[in-house]
């Protein structure tokens, strides 16, 4: 297509090119057939950020608040999944999960955990310190909660399944595309950038590591800061894939976003360590050590990050501290895998995490969507926003057609 028509103005446009943007277009193209679709992307290919670079995993929404949308979502979210990568011939796998206590502390966190489950009506099995090694005898613990629901997928590969039926069905993507500039009006809103402009009648924001950015350009005023978070990862050699059975984690810290350092078996036969949370200088540096200056200004210019830094002094100093040195992320791990070695840790890319921090220091738990008369953004998507795409697509087109 032409970089730029001045003349066509389409039904739906979608800015971002991951999952849960490509999803969105999807669902748009199952409630109106026929519609006319754009989605736009900056990166030369889709699922170039937090969408190719996470565990991979198909959450059980074990952890969420009841009620909230991250709750509700993410079960529906992973019955999906499922379906969806078993109807494309995208391979899955339903390994269940183990949230090991590993202290008295955790283990209370653990009951917790446990009652919140319920809540949730997600499935978890409640196990003693016997019986954990008897299932994963290279695991150690007080105890464990199992998910038997928890899988593992690759999330690119259903990315990019969704791209095929939206072009099927006559949608047009268009990567390599920079915004930089949404102007709405009463009759269309129009987005620009150095590749060419385009007119929708109604617009979808799925921006991620630059969702406040972009909707500040289109006029909200957005009262949140995109922080982000590198999460660091180790893969094992290949002769240690076969470590654990199932996915192994921490019991989380609930007054930290984070879920932990966990061991995770990927759809194609690794097995990785991680992800620590780092403190990012560039949304989009994938390379240890990367600085963006315009990222980092706004990043140590905003009061909302200096009240989060306070808040966490000992937990950030400590991350930095095992991001420098292996020997500390290692200790994490071998809380519950004591069998783990320094060898064990060998690089791998990391991941971008983008954290939504509001002025007074508050981190955005909750999935996160604002609109105005013809356009919906979605300011904060964190995990599980891979698990439950399709549920916020639905949330997200409801709210464009209502």
């Amino acid at each position: 297509m032409p970089a730029c028509d001045t003349f066509r103005v389409y039904d739906y446009c979608v800015i971002g090119g991951g999952i849960v943007g490509v999803a969105t277009a999807y669902r748009l193209l199952e409630e109106r057939p026929g519609a006319s679709v754009l989605l736009v992307d900056k990166a030369a290919a889709l699922a170039a950020h937090q969408t190719g670079h996470n565990s991979g995993v198909i959450h059980s929404g074990i952890y969420y608040a009841p009620g909230s949308l991250k709750a509700r979502m993410c079960r529906r979210g992973a019955q999906w999944t499922k379906e969806f990568a078993a109807a494309q011939g995208i391979p899955y796998r339903v390994c269940g999960k183990l949230l090991v206590a590993t202290d008295s502390v955790e283990h209370a966190r653990m009951l917790d955990l446990y009652e919140r489950s319920v809540a949730n009506d997600v499935e978890v099995e409640l196990i003693d310190a016997a019986e954990l090694v008897r299932r994963e005898p290279r695991v150690r613990g007080m105890g464990a909660l199992f998910v038997p629901s928890t899988g593992i997928v690759d999330y690119v590969r259903i990315t990019a399944a969704l791209a095929e039926q939206v072009r099927a069905r006559g949608a047009q993507i268009v990567l390599g595309a920079e915004i930089t500039a949404i102007d709405e009006n009463s009759d269309a809103v129009t987005i620009s950038g150095p590749a060419g402009s385009w007119r929708a009648r109604r617009l979808v924001v799925c921006g991620g590591l630059q969702s406040d950015r972009l909707a500040r350009l289109a006029g909200l005023p957005v009262a949140l800061r995109i922080v982000p978070f590198r999460g660091e990862y180790y893969q094992l050699p290949s002769t240690r894939a076969d470590l654990v059975s199932t996915l192994i984690y921490p019991i989380p810290d609930p007054d930290l976003p984070f879920l932990g350092v966990h061991l995770s078996p990927t759809i194609d036969g690794e097995l990785t360590v991680g992800p620590n949370a780092v403190l990012g200088l560039s949304r989009e540096g994938y390379r240890k050590g990367s600085v963006d200056l315009r990222d980092a200004r706004e990043i140590l210019g905003y009061r909302g990050f200096h009240r989060v830094a306070a808040a966490n002094v000992r937990t950030g100093l400590r991350e930095m501290r095992d991001s420098v040195f292996k020997r500390g992320y290692l200790a994490q791990c071998r809380r519950y895998c004591p069998d783990l070695t320094l060898a064990d840790l060998r690089p791998r890319e990391c991941g971008i995490r983008a954290q939504a921090v509001l002025r007074d220091g508050t981190l955005v738990h909750d999935f996160l969507i604002e609109r105005t008369q013809r356009s919906v953004h979605v300011l904060n998507a964190p995990s599980p926003a891979a698990t439950s795409a399709y549920p916020i697509a639905e949330h997200i087109v409801g709210q464009l057609l209502d």
